[in-house]
């Protein structure tokens, strides 16, 4: 028998709800083989918290699973934390522990021995406290595998939105929008659509950034002097792309039922519509890596670790977006 594509799930905050999340996927059949990159006595703890019946395989390189684990068990790549863990509370001293699953996920997926990894939620700031420069997961990782410019984009069924900038106070967005930057980030959307995605021509409708898409310069001139004229190079690239559109009107069926992704100025322009639509189903993939990699849309939600009231929604629905993406990028090839 063929193996099958692997996959890396890394649990992410060990204080938070992502134990638990690995968890309640175990109960659950899947299509293809994945790999918890944790600790094994964190598992087996929470397992036992929550009355939860579950196998904890272990396996590790040289020792990849072939098929994929039967309901009720989880393949773990143990990973030993660096301090004990309650649910719910932050400790520092288990930041290395978090960055160690990374890293393994992500020289996993370049070695070969992963097809995608996916990431539970991590807490940045006891990362920080532990004195680590951490920005985030997508940082991270583009530092990981070498990668100079990444995309955010959000998905979930019906709808992808990418990002043109991503954490930046509002004073600070329309410096942001660059000629340079708009083409970047189009570019690795465009590409990463067809590539990872299997959309042989995609379509991306644009926002403006203004309201009105700045009503012919009334209302600000960036689409005029930036936005539109980039667009206009990269269409002759060859690139399908409508717009720039007024924001508030390209959300809806009309426009959405014509593209495969909406590219947004900036984060909170096209993020509160994707979370309105599909919040608890949606996905946070990182484009333009060398690698697969997505991710839930949520926080660590440390009030809720350990609890039995979570939704393992949200990864389920990560956990299906890599597998889609890896059988695509094999096609594609």
């Amino acid at each position: 028998m063929t193996a099958q594509p692997v996959f890396a799930l890394t649990p992410g905050e060990p204080a938070g709800i992502g134990p638990d999340l690995c968890l309640l996927l175990a109960g659950q059949a899947q299509p293809h083989p994945f790999v918890a990159i944790a600790s094994l006595a964190l598992l087996g703890e929470r397992a036992l918290q929550r009355a939860l019946n579950v196998e904890l395989i272990p396996v590790g390189p040289g020792q990849w699973p072939k098929k994929a684990a039967p309901a009720g068990s989880l393949y773990v790549w143990d990973t030993p934390l660096r301090a004990p863990v309650s649910a719910g509370q932050l400790d520092a001293a288990n930041a290395a522990y978090v960055l160690e699953t990374l890293t393994r996920a992500g020289q996993g997926c370049l070695a070969g021995d992963f097809a995608g990894m996916i990431t539970a939620p991590v807490h940045k700031g006891v990362i920080n406290d532990a004195g680590i420069a951490f920005s985030g997961h997508t940082e991270f990782l583009a530092d990981l595998t070498g990668t100079e410019q990444v995309v955010m984009m959000l998905a979930t069924r019906g709808l992808r939105v990418a990002l043109v900038t991503t954490h930046l106070p509002l004073r600070e967005v329309a410096d942001a929008i660059t000629a340079e930057r708009l083409t970047r980030v189009t570019r690795i959307l465009h590409a990463d659509l067809r590539d990872k995605f299997g959309i042989v021509r995609p379509r991306i409708l644009v926002c403006g950034l203004n309201p009105h898409a700045g009503e012919g310069g009334h209302l600000g001139r960036e689409e005029i002097q930036v936005i539109e004229p980039t667009l206009e190079q990269l269409r002759a690239e060859g690139i399908d792309l409508i717009g720039p559109l007024p924001a508030d009107t390209l959300f809806t069926p009309k426009h959405l039922e014509q593209c495969d992704a909406v590219l947004a100025m900036y984060h909170d322009q096209g993020l509160p519509v994707l979370k309105y639509k599909g919040f608890g189903a949606a996905v946070n993939v990182t484009l333009g890596l060398p690698i697969i990699r997505t991710s839930v849309d949520h926080g660590t939600a440390l009030d809720l670790a350990g609890s039995g009231r979570i939704d393992s929604g949200s990864l389920a629905v990560a956990l299906e977006t890599a597998y889609q993406m890896a059988e695509a990028s094999v096609a594609r090839r």
